[in-house]
């Protein structure tokens, strides 16, 4: 009973902490916030590439989740969209952008780019800071785990928010699946008072999806 209380307080204080302070965060950092001993930690998870996998899966998890939600209880393709971006913008997932998502880039090469995703800042980054975001370029990644598996899956079901949203002429034709993650990212500043969080989040992302929706012709 206490070992699994124990691996509860441990992963709720790593999802603060990386979440306040991103993956570079030590482990120590985890083990204060859990109020248990950094071999506590360490006997749970033998190294902090193990734990930060367990967050990013079970935020790829959630996230994908999310999408499936919207999709499935709003008919309006842009309603489903806001509400998905709403929904992991209010949980805080913009903290813990899987990665290995984020990693994923464009074929320069083919004549049908893949969607172009932000990279979100790597470890040894310092807290009280956005994510430091840029666009890279890669061959497709291969699905080869349950990790990449489960990216393939959110980025899959975003893209769907994406596509809907856009044939119905309610998103901009410009705007990818790189766009969107790159708005929950953005939308989810790290801020010490909590309505003063949700505020500043609400504030934000309302400016963000007026920037992603189309606009009639002019003239």
């Amino acid at each position: 009973m206490d070992a699994q209380r124990n691996l509860e307080h441990v992963l709720r204080a790593a999802r603060e902490v990386f979440g306040e302070l991103g993956y570079g965060a030590p482990m120590e950092d985890v083990a204060r916030r859990a109020r248990v001993g950094v071999g506590t930690v360490y006997r749970r998870f033998p190294s902090k590439d193990v734990l930060v996998r367990r967050i990013a899966e079970e935020e790829t998890a959630r996230l994908t989740e999310q999408a499936r939600t919207a999709l499935g209880q709003e008919d309006e393709p842009w309603s489903a969209l806001s509400r998905f971006l709403r929904t992991s913008v209010a949980s805080g997932a913009g903290r813990l952008l899987p990665p290995q998502v984020l990693r994923v880039g464009v074929d320069v090469d083919s004549e049908e780019p893949t969607a172009r995703v932000p990279q979100q800042r790597q470890p040894g980054a310092t807290g009280g800071q956005l994510h430091e975001l840029r666009l890279v370029e890669q061959r497709p990644v291969v699905v080869e785990d349950r990790e990449d598996s489960g990216a393939a899956a959110l980025l899959e079901v975003v893209g769907r928010l994406v596509d809907r949203a856009r044939a119905a002429g309610e998103l901009r034709a410009d705007v990818t699946v790189a766009d969107v993650l790159l708005v929950i990212a953005t939308a989810a500043p790290s801020l010490p008072d909590a309505a003063q969080q949700a505020a500043a989040s609400s504030r934000l992302l309302d400016i963000l999806l007026e920037g992603l929706r189309s606009r009639p012709a002019v003239g």
